[in-house]
């Protein structure tokens, strides 16, 4: 297979293609990041770089099998301004469908970010006029991440691979990517996570109707047998869980939330310092414990307190994990401070699904960043499969 991937970044469809199996007689890769390519030809040395977009003629791609592109989407995206294709950036996608129209690959992919309506029926005007033969053209399909990882993305592809279902939920959460021992990749905060509201109290494990559990609870999936975050009705979500924010960070809101181990990471995003790194509670285990209303542990006294003990999650002091388990309990919640930490780059990989340590060629500041710019790698797995080979 003869492929051509613009706005490569560091080759996450040569990832995609490897892992599946599927051999490369030529990889022709369009990026000008000057980090991603070192990060791309590290790992690819055979990858043909051929610059910018908009210097390539189509004539020299005439016999490319695949197109892959996933144009700069800061115009698109609903965290931006929304300037769509008056963003010169977003503007790029022009020159995907110049090629796309003259080249006209057997197969292709686009992918791009969560927008208004109106701009998404631009997108697929323009791709389905390149390809007129498909009679009712070629729709966008929405995947979240959350489904093959531990990250929630939601992002739209667009590809004339057929018969592209969306993919069964692994029910991965945070803690299945997370280090034992980061400690070497980044700081812990010595300071303390502000709980959100009514999400400090403690809950009775007994009450039976899940439309009065709270959204702190969680519910065994049975398929996989972790156990994942539920919203108010105690339905499982794919959604990050947030248990309140970092103190000693100044700022937006964004910036300072913090997560559950127990839920997905929210969006890697291109991070470059700020504080912007997705930041994660750290480690506890769920125990049985009772407390007075002084706070004191009522059964270290050797008081008999069965009638009267909680399900809680219990916060360790040195920042580690506690070993994961088979036991599981189903009502969570902090009774101890919190701290927090950033996620590190090699867990900003497996969010992504992207092999380990594959980007530590370049800082880590560039790490994040083409990671934020990058693919999940089981969702691009997922599409390739359906190509015929």
């Amino acid at each position: 297979m003869k492929v051509l991937s613009l706005f490569d970044g560091m080759s996450c469809g040569r990832i995609a293609l490897d892992q599946l199996g599927i051999p490369v007689e030529k990889y022709y890769a369009s990026e000008i990041d000057k980090y991603a390519i070192q990060v791309s030809q590290a790992n690819y040395p055979d990858i043909e770089q051929v610059g910018d977009i908009c210097n390539l003629d189509p004539k020299d791609y005439k016999d490319v099998d695949l197109m892959l592109a996933g144009s700069p989407c800061q115009g698109f995206s609903f965290a931006g301004k929304q300037l769509a294709f008056d963003d010169p950036r977003s503007a790029l996608f022009f020159e995907f469908i110049r090629l796309l129209k003259a080249i006209k690959p057997k197969y292709f992919l686009l992918e791009n970010v969560r927008m208004k309506k109106e701009f998404l029926q631009v997108i697929s005007e323009q791709v389905s006029a390149c390809y007129p033969e498909i009679t009712f053209g070629i729709e966008p399909i929405f995947i979240n991440s959350s489904l093959v990882s531990a990250q929630s993305r939601q992002r739209y592809y667009w590809t004339n691979i057929p018969n592209i279902q969306q993919p069964e939920d692994r029910g991965i959460v945070l803690r299945d990517i997370l280090e034992t021992e980061p400690d070497n990749f980044t700081k812990m905060s010595d300071k303390f996570v502000k709980r959100n509201g009514n999400r400090n109290c403690m809950i009775d494990q007994n009450k039976k109707k899940a439309s009065n559990l709270s959204a702190m609870e969680y519910v065994k999936n049975g398929r996989q047998g972790n156990y994942l975050a539920c919203d108010d009705n105690g339905k499982p979500t794919n959604k990050p869980k947030q248990v309140g924010v970092a103190v000693d960070i100044n700022g937006h809101d964004i910036l300072k939330r913090v997560y559950s181990p127990e839920g997905k990471s929210p969006t890697v995003n291109t991070c470059q310092g700020g504080n912007r790194e997705p930041k994660v509670v750290t480690g506890g285990a769920i125990r049985g414990r009772a407390y007075d209303k002084d706070g004191k542990r009522m059964d270290k006294d050797g008081v008999s307190v069965a009638n009267k003990t909680k399900q809680m999650l219990e916060l360790r002091k040195d920042h580690k994990s506690n070993a994961i388990t088979t036991v599981g309990k189903d009502s969570v919640v902090a009774h101890e401070d919190l701290t927090w930490r950033k996620l590190t780059p090699l867990e900003c990989e497996r969010l992504q699904t992207v092999p380990d340590n594959y980007t530590n060629h370049v800082s880590n500041t560039q790490r994040y960043k083409m990671l934020g710019n990058g693919w999940t790698i089981e969702v691009i797995k997922h599409i390739f499969k359906n190509m015929e080979i």
